[in-house]
């Protein structure tokens, strides 16, 4: 089964809890599910799945970094489609979510805390999440004041330290173009202890430990656009410092 069809019925949302559970109940209250066709034996665990709860999330923040800056514009729904996998069967309940979770009158940091607190042992996960937002607010090619504080606020809910978001934001914003910022690196490392940083950084974020760990195509997508910034950016320094 698909992570979206997982939201088939309200047992999901009672499952999650907090707003996130909120959104979910209240979508297939929406649809007219069976309230009784998921419950909490259907998991094994007392949390909810991973992918369910990225891909809530992610569908929330979403929706509420579109409406950041005041407007919601055809290129940030493009840019939130393109990122979300979705098939012809569940769009129709994901649109909902999406809807539901702009016009709802919970604050964005109710969902980032609930994330924070889910994933909090995994943080690549919430950088994922991150980093989708960065791909919606950079859509109609500007980042605005209203969504960058939005981003800074989100990742400070995350327990993201100032430098992390300076490392994850050079990522997307042209201006803060510096290839050891973009990877988190100091300059005055030696070459084979910038070497082994970086292996480590693509073991670390190469989008074959998401499909190992069987997350959602939405994770892997946002996991290959990171390798591939991370890389350019070692390209640079490589070329910088002409290693092999």
């Amino acid at each position: 089964m698909s992570v979206w069809g997982k939201f088939g019925g309200a047992g999901i949302g009672w499952v999650l809890g907090g707003p996130l559970g909120a959104l979910v109940g209240a979508m297939a209250g929406h649809f007219f599910i069976d309230e009784n066709s998921f419950s909490k034996a259907d998991f094994p665990t007392e949390a909810p799945p991973h992918d369910v709860v990225f891909a809530t999330g992610l569908v929330a923040l979403c929706a509420k970094m579109a409406k950041a800056d005041g407007v919601v514009l055809r290129s940030e729904v493009e840019a939130f489609e393109s990122i979300i996998d979705i098939s012809q069967l569940d769009r129709s309940k994901v649109e909902f979510l999406f809807r539901l979770a702009q016009t709802t009158t919970n604050g964005f940091e109710g969902y980032a805390s609930q994330l924070a607190s889910a994933l909090r042992h995994e943080p690549a996960l919430l950088e994922d999440i991150l980093d989708g937002l960065f791909y919606i607010a950079k859509a109609d090619h500007a980042i605005h004041e209203a969504e960058l504080r939005f981003l800074k606020a989100v990742s400070q809910e995350f327990g993201f330290s100032e430098s992390d978001f300076a490392r994850i934001s050079a990522r997307h914003i042209i201006l803060a173009d510096d290839p050891y910022v973009i990877l988190g690196l100091e300059r005055r490392m030696g070459d084979k202890e910038l070497k082994q940083a970086y292996r480590r950084m693509v073991a670390e974020y190469h989008p074959d430990r998401e499909i190992a760990r069987g997350l959602p195509p939405e994770a892997i997508k946002i996991a290959t656009e990171r390798l591939a910034t991370i890389n350019a950016a070692w390209d640079r320094i490589a070329a910088e410092r002409q290693l092999k």
